[in-house]
């Protein structure tokens, strides 16, 4: 019998639907379809399909398993589609969309109590008030949809707004007009069946680009940067014109300044900063947040680097009401510049924000660039443009037939000929009998509807009808006509006089707010910044060495990213950060700044034999707070110097019988190895004295032979 085969896990999508507004339905989530294979008979002969169990290596199989997996991929679809992404037609999540929609039924031009709006919401939405709530707040603070009344909190701050039955909100009039039609929405049943609330609202708008959105579901996340409204009006003018728009990138109501070299058309990230202006002499203020800060983080942030000694700021001001405005006092003899470079650095005045577009496209997760999304918003503009002059003709094709036949009944006096009839199908008949010498007036024949409208024309109406303002309102109904016609003749010309006088009516309202940094923001040399942050003390009575040594002798300065390296007396040496306080004893021979490259000249004797023995090396790479040994345990380490000296001056102990009382030698000839290496024997004899320089104990009448390295 051949082998089966192991069954894969197949995923099946709904059928795309045929466009964005017509015929549109709910679309299915995704559901988990297990592969089909032939059944084998005895005789390998005939087929029957039958399903195949998804199998695992880490457990056995059963209805349960079965049920965990199609649960958690309907949780994974419901999370992705209907709570955590937005959608590319209207840029909204569901809980967005059923506000949009329940301020659209309410709306009257006047404020509603919010906590009216979340409760006429929650007929659509069933996560409760709180998320509506609060994406009202969101809403509103995003100032495109939604106007407030009210405390709404504060961007700047990071106020919380009043409780929903305190403040008030309704529609903007840029959302009331561009965002709603019903003759274009598809509807489906809420969530309880009682009512209806639309797929998909109509948006002409880019709203996606224009509100930007951060969501998490199961498996991705989504992260798109507002961009501002009136610079993706025009770049839609060029995409219709066949044009190549300039380059988009966010702008952000807490303003701050942008470097976008790595925005990559959206998939990327940006950097953004504060903006830090100086004032007086001692003096700088922080006038714009960067994205996602508030005063009251970012002071917090600067207080810790202040403790950290990172930042020269002795005093914090906040002045922020409806501007940001912190004043930051500068600490003695630290310069504007300094301190500016200083905040930029180490706080959260410069802040990377990532962007990654994933968002829901004809109901599917997609992820897509700026210029992709803003090209599938312009071909929805255009497509609802055009089916919004087409149901206008054809409303135009109506009102005018309904003029013609009020004009011909009234005019001809056609009314007078049902007096005298005694039916109600006599009639309808004799107005359609009247009407047959004005046919080749009317666009299309009288159905009964039409002369049911006539015959509810009351007495009053006719005896006040006025011939001229009627013929009037034909001409302008021709003229709007013709002018419809016209319009999606030329769509592409209509669609730009649209965009231009959005552009024209709102760009004083919507300036750009974060200005974009033509370079990429200087590089800060943060350990230059840092170089003479902390000072290094030795407690030499004590054996203690750090930064916090009262009374200490002062070795030198470094900064807090620099590592030290400590070597003892036996040969033992550590790496390890600029500690406060760390006890080294009195044994330690050498502290400088850590430099894996630097080469370094040692001699040390042995214990065993009392052998010494000269090396070169460089440290190269340690792991931090780890203890490593340059010379066998217990070895006396008689040198230590950085570089290589041109000699070695030796003076022996006295013995007897020795010759031999000084030698030179020179550790040039010796070859640079590892610092775990063992060196090479100097000498046998003991060592009374040993020096780099020609010391005042040096014999020059004496004239020994040259050092010789074995």
């Amino acid at each position: 019998m051949p082998k089966k085969q192991k069954p894969k896990q197949k995923i099946d999508n709904a059928v795309e639907p045929p466009s964005l507004f017509d015929n549109m339905e709910m679309l299915a989530a995704p559901a988990v379809a297990p592969e089909v294979a032939p059944a084998e008979d005895g005789e390998g002969g005939g087929t029957e399909a039958q399903p195949l169990h998804i199998h695992s290596g880490h457990g056995g199989v059963g209805p349960l398993r079965e049920l965990v997996n199609d649960n958690f991929l309907q949780f994974a679809s419901y999370t992705i589609c209907n709570r955590a992404i937005p959608t590319v037609e209207d840029g909204l999540k569901p809980v967005q969309r059923r506000i949009m929609h329940s301020l659209w039924e309410k709306d009257d031009g006047r404020f509603i109590k919010v906590a009216n709006v979340v409760g006429h919401t929650m007929q659509y939405h069933p996560h409760g008030d709180a998320s509506i709530g609060d994406a009202i707040v969101n809403l509103v603070n995003k100032r495109y949809l939604i106007e407030g009344q009210g405390n709404y909190g504060n961007l700047f701050t990071g106020d919380p707004a009043a409780a929903a039955r305190y403040i008030e909100c309704r529609l903007t009039e840029l959302a009331r007009d561009e965002i709603f039609n019903p003759k274009l929405t598809a509807y489906i049943p809420s969530y309880d069946g009682r009512n209806k609330e639309p797929v998909l609202l109509p948006s002409k708008l880019p709203l996606l680009l224009m509100l930007g959105a951060d969501g998490i579901a199961v498996g991705l996340a989504t992260s798109i940067l507002p961009h501002n409204f009136i610079e993706l009006l025009k770049a839609q003018v060029a995409i219709i014109q066949g044009k190549n728009p300039r380059r988009l990138y966010p702008d952000f109501q807490t303003g701050g300044t942008i470097d976008v070299k790595d925005y990559a058309d959206g998939i990327g990230k940006i950097k953004i900063r504060a903006v830090i202006e100086p004032r007086q002499s001692n003096k700088l203020a922080i006038t714009a947040l960067p994205w996602g800060k508030t005063t009251e983080s970012l002071i917090g942030d600067i207080e810790e680097a202040i403790k950290k000694k990172k930042v020269p700021v002795r005093e914090i001001n906040d002045y922020t009401a409806e501007k940001v405005e912190i004043e930051l006092i500068l600490s003695t003899g630290a310069t504007q510049e300094q301190a500016t470079k200083a905040l930029y650095a180490f706080t959260a005045c410069e802040t990377t924000v990532s962007s990654r577009p994933v968002m829901l496209h004809r109901n599917r997760p997609t992820e897509m660039t700026v210029s992709e999304l803003l090209r599938a918003n312009t071909e929805q503009l255009l497509h609802l443009l055009k089916r919004e002059l087409e149901i206008r003709l054809a409303e135009l094709d109506d009102l005018f037939h309904d003029k013609t036949l009020e004009q011909i009944f009234i005019e001809n006096r056609i009314y007078k000929r049902i007096e005298e009839q005694t039916t109600y199908e006599a009639v309808q008949q004799a107005v359609l009998d009247g009407f047959k010498p004005h046919r080749k007036l009317l666009r299309r024949d009288i159905t009964p509807d039409d002369v049911e409208k006539l015959l509810q024309i009351r007495i009053r109406r006719i005896s006040r009808y006025d011939i001229e303002k009627n013929r009037q309102e034909i001409q302008g109904i021709l003229k709007e006509e013709r002018d419809t016609r016209h319009n999606l003749k030329h769509l592409s010309d209509h669609a730009i006089a649209y965009l231009n006088a959005l552009i024209d009516k709102h760009k004083k309202r919507y300036p750009r707010l974060t200005k974009i940094n033509d370079d990429a923001f200087e590089e800060i040399e943060v350990r230059e910044l840092t170089a003479s942050e902390l000072t290094i003390k030795i407690d030499r009575d004590n054996g203690y060495l750090g930064t916090d040594i009262r009374g200490g002798e002062e070795l030198f300065k470094c900064s807090s990213l620099d590592k030290l390296l400590i070597v003892w007396r036996d040969g033992r040496y550590k790496m390890l950060p600029p500690p406060d306080k760390c006890f080294v004893d009195k044994n330690y021979i050498y502290c400088r700044l850590y430099d894996r490259d630097k080469e370094f000249t040692a001699i040390y004797t042995e214990p065993h034999y009392g052998f010494t023995y000269i090396k070169r090396f460089s440290f190269g790479g340690l792991i931090q707070n780890k203890d490593y040994r340059l010379a066998p345990e217990k070895s006396d380490l008689l040198l230590l110097e950085e570089g290589t000296p041109e000699s070695v001056f030796v003076k022996y102990k006295p013995a007897k019988s020795q010759r031999i009382h000084q030698q030179e030698f020179t550790p040039s000839d010796v070859l640079v190895k590892g610092v775990s290496a063992r060196g090479i024997q100097m000498t046998s004899k003991d060592i009374s004295r040993l020096t780099t320089k020609k010391p005042s104990w040096w014999n020059d009448d004496e004239a020994p032979p040259k050092g010789v390295f074995t």
